[in-house]
């Protein structure tokens, strides 16, 4: 995938923002917290680039799990994958 290929996910960043605020946080907090610069969480945030870390702790901070936060990005193959085949629940 070409880099201008990637979808950008305006209405998610701001949703994101939006909670954050809540919390009294901005992005650049996160970013402080984590050790990364403030354009890579908001790259992120808007889906332009991938980092499992901040994509965890952004996750993290708003109570999400990744793949609520980001479904696009974590297929439900690889959330079936992480749970042991002991861990199922018969109906």
């Amino acid at each position: 995938m070409r880099h201008n290929d990637i979808p950008i996910d305006r209405a998610r960043h701001a949703r994101i923002k939006c909670e954050l605020e809540i919390r009294g946080l901005k992005l650049t907090d996160l970013a402080q917290r984590i050790g990364v610069g403030a354009s890579a969480v908001s790259s992120v945030s808007l889906g332009k680039s991938r980092s499992e870390k901040i994509e965890k702790y952004l996750a993290s901070v708003l109570n999400q799990s990744v793949e609520e936060l980001f479904p696009e990005r974590y297929a439900q193959s690889e959330v079936a994958e992480e749970q042991s085949p002991g861990n199922a629940v018969n109906p």
